[in-house]
């Protein structure tokens, strides 16, 4: 049976799941994302390749980098995932520099049982001051090591793009309006925004809404109001689309911040 359970502490998501038949649809988060795989092969598909995460492999997913994800195989897979804003990593490092991981999947022995401590510690509500320690130890690691990169800056018209995506989500998304905007064509703004991002502006569209959503429920506890807010249809269009990227109902996911 799938299985997700997700806490939030000192300003990081954790993830403990099991899956067998449940498969993410391509999406993206603007968090970085921090894994382990604890058992079986994480199965996903990452700028354009294959990728496997065997037990003990720890997953660098940088913000907005689109991908899947499933099992492996009929055996099943159990991992644990954590979510963390580049805002909070940028605070923690002393730096503005945004980093990027340069391997989607390393087998790190250290690296790893500070992601399993620092994800135990969330998931089992460790006191917020502790949760902080730990992160600290993380991310002074990830930079000791030569895993990650600094980051060149976005594409000037991508960048637009996606500020006038952020600007609208509560409404649909007025492609037109984009491309009249930065001089293009619709299939030459859509090609041209998929060969930087990986997904299509519609995908990230989606995407942006849910993460929205995501933040609403986290402040408010009102899933209702992310409906409303995001502009979702109702809340059956709203879980629908928040189950593809999180695995479990919004309001499943409400709960286990409770």
């Amino acid at each position: 049976m799938d299985k997700f359970i997700y806490k939030k502490s000192a300003g990081i998501t954790a993830l403990s799941a099991s899956i067998s038949e449940f498969a993410y649809k391509r999406h993206a988060h603007a968090e970085y994302a921090i894994g382990v795989t604890l058992r079986g092969i994480q199965h996903y598909t990452l700028d354009g390749g294959l990728q496997l995460s065997y037990p003990n492999g720890v997953m660098l997913f940088n913000p907005e980098q689109a991908h899947d994800g499933m099992a492996h195989d009929e055996t099943g897979l159990d991992y644990v995932m954590l979510y963390i804003d580049p805002q909070l990593i940028s605070e923690v490092s002393g730096t503005k520099d945004i980093v990027r991981f340069s391997n989607p999947v390393v087998y790190d022995e250290r690296l790893e049982q500070k992601i399993l401590s620092l994800s135990h510690a969330v998931l089992s509500e460790k006191d917020e001051a502790f949760c902080s320690e730990l992160l600290i130890s993380l991310t002074d690691y990830l930079n000791q090591t030569k895993l990650s990169s600094y980051d060149k800056k976005d594409n000037a018209l991508i960048r637009k793009a996606k500020d006038m995506v952020h600007g609208s989500l509560e409404n649909v998304l007025k492609l037109d309006d984009i491309c009249k905007e930065l001089n293009l064509s619709k299939y030459q703004f859509i090609r041209l925004f998929k060969a930087h991002t990986g997904i299509s502006p519609y995908q990230y569209f989606l995407n942006c809404k849910i993460e929205r959503a995501k933040q609403v429920i986290e402040k408010n506890k009102d899933i209702y109001a992310a409906v409303s807010e995001c502009g979702f249809v109702d809340l059956t269009h709203l879980n629908k689309h928040f189950k593809s990227v999180y695995g479990t109902t919004a309001f499943e996911y409400m709960s286990h911040l409770n």
